[in-house]
């Protein structure tokens, strides 16, 4: 995606009190300036999803999400941008209030279909062409959140972009799984990578993330499912007054829904010895900021 200035992403150092104290260095690799829609990882999920329904000549996108879904408004733009139709399947009947995130998708052109959650969840990954060719034409489909090889692969770029040689651990907030199977791929023999679940008790998504794997095992990966908040797109005062101190002090926005739960955990796991002293480690600022116009207005300071 040319309009997308990839050059603008920086690894930004936290240094505070507890990072000196346990002896160990923290820094976030801000992938949310790429585009204020299209950002993070979304933009590398996408790409080759993208690249394939060129050479194919479709001439429409369909995928998946929710109400909140970051993917969701980013693959809207990004169709849009490239000259596509686009189709989002949303989970859930139809709102009376559309959220900031459904809105945005409609601007750029995506038309909406709405299914309650049992039949989006028995259709979301595993829909067959037939069913897909049926209710809406000849498309291309991107499953929720990019989850699948391509997607995969293009995540693995996201440690491409910069010498990432020097981190011990890398961490991402989880939601399909996708992008952490990516870092997986794509990081050394060495360096630990772990995952915050922003859903609560998914405790299926280990055997997501597996499937995306080309080992039998992932021996040097954890998921955590601690820091949720209620679930997704939950959150408390706590995490939001978490927002605000966090920007505060480092002048980097968190959204509410992935971002902001792995910070806050990352910390939590830091003020637990869950890294050792000499750790170097790189969380990954998977953007969707957007998502943060659904709060109400004025409870964050940027």
């Amino acid at each position: 995606m040319q309009e997308l200035q990839i050059t603008d992403i920086s690894i930004d150092s936290i240094e505070n009190q507890l990072t000196l104290q346990k002896r160990l260095h923290l820094a976030i690799l801000r992938l949310d300036k790429i585009h204020p829609i299209v950002s993070g990882n979304k933009w590398f999920k996408l790409q080759y999803y993208l690249r394939e329904a060129t050479e194919k000549g479709y001439q429409t996108l369909l995928t998946f999400g929710g109400a909140y879904s970051n993917h969701i408004a980013a693959t809207a733009y990004a169709a849009k941008a490239h000259g596509f139709n686009a189709i989002g399947v949303i989970r859930g009947e139809q709102p009376q209030q559309w959220s900031h995130t459904l809105q945005e998708a409609s601007a750029q052109g995506m038309r909406l279909t709405f299914l309650p959650r049992n039949e989006f969840a028995q259709i979301k990954r595993n829909a067959s062409a037939k069913w897909i060719e049926q209710r809406f034409g000849k498309v291309y489909a991107i499953p929720e959140g990019g989850y699948g090889k391509l997607g995969k692969h293009g995540a693995a770029d996201i440690l491409r972009i910069a010498d990432t040689s020097i981190y011990t651990h890398f961490v991402s907030a989880v939601g399909t799984g996708t992008t952490v199977a990516g870092i997986l791929q794509a990081s050394g023999a060495n360096q630990h990578v772990s995952g915050i679940s922003v859903m609560k008790n998914n405790f299926g998504l280990a055997d997501e993330i597996q499937k995306l794997s080309d080992s039998p095992e992932l021996p040097e990966f954890r998921l955590i499912h601690d820091y949720h908040f209620g679930g997704y797109a939950r959150y408390s005062t706590e995490l939001l007054d978490f927002m605000n101190n966090f920007y505060r002090t480092t002048h980097i926005p968190l959204d509410f829904v992935y971002t902001a739960k792995m910070m806050f955990g990352v910390f939590d796991l830091i003020r637990n010895d869950y890294y050792p002293p000499g750790s170097v480690i790189l969380a990954i600022h998977t953007g969707g900021l957007q998502g943060n116009e659904s709060l109400p207005p004025g409870r964050l300071l940027f």
